[in-house]
């Protein structure tokens, strides 16, 4: 399991950063959160992650740049963000997809502190659709993409209706699977 990078994206809620954090410990691979270090920096400038992502800054190539470096210069990594897959092409592609309802479920039970607080699951439920067509319309704009377009991938999980455990268990699975197949 020598030699690998591994790219875990999806939609909200869908328990990317949950498995990657394993996923990473497990393999004792370093962890990369491009969503936390986005949160980082719009804490130090005082900023909700939601107004963060409003600045048309140069903060998105910032972004892409830290990935592509990552990615051309370390192997045995786990990464984990909306368009890790792009800016990381060698990376074995996960991508993590849940039902809206139950997602925004999760996000509601298991609210960071950093993140604005949700009153309720519906009104989770509704800025997280916001924040997938936000996102559409941002990558579509600069980088011609959809990142939740499953055929970009090379793995795709849907994890509605299993445990962190079984996703983990299958990412696992698979990761084994595929350095099998990479060994002479």
């Amino acid at each position: 399991r020598n030699h690998m990078q591994i790219s875990i994206c999806g939609t909200p809620g869908s328990g990317k950063s949950t498995v990657a954090k394993i996923i990473a410990d497990k393999l004792k691979y370093k962890y990369y959160s491009v969503g936390a270090l986005r949160r980082k920096m719009a804490e130090k400038r005082g900023l909700t992650i939601y107004e963060f992502n409003q600045l048309k800054e140069d903060t998105d190539t910032e972004f892409d740049n830290i990935q592509k470096k990552i990615g051309e210069k370390e192997d045995n990594f786990v990464i984990e963000g909306r368009l890790s897959f792009h800016f990381v092409p060698k990376s074995l592609k996960f991508f993590f997809k849940s039902d809206m309802g139950k997602a925004a479920e999760r996000v509601f039970k298991d609210q960071r502190s950093s993140e604005k607080k949700y009153n309720n699951i519906e009104e989770a439920r509704k800025e997280m659709q916001e924040r997938m067509d936000n996102d559409k319309r941002r990558y579509k704009m600069h980088y011609k993409l959809d990142p939740y377009n499953e055929k970009q991938f090379d793995y795709v999980i849907d994890t509605t209706e299993i445990s962190i455990e079984e996703v983990v268990d299958k990412v696992m699975k698979t990761i084994d699977w595929e350095s099998g197949k990479s060994t002479d």
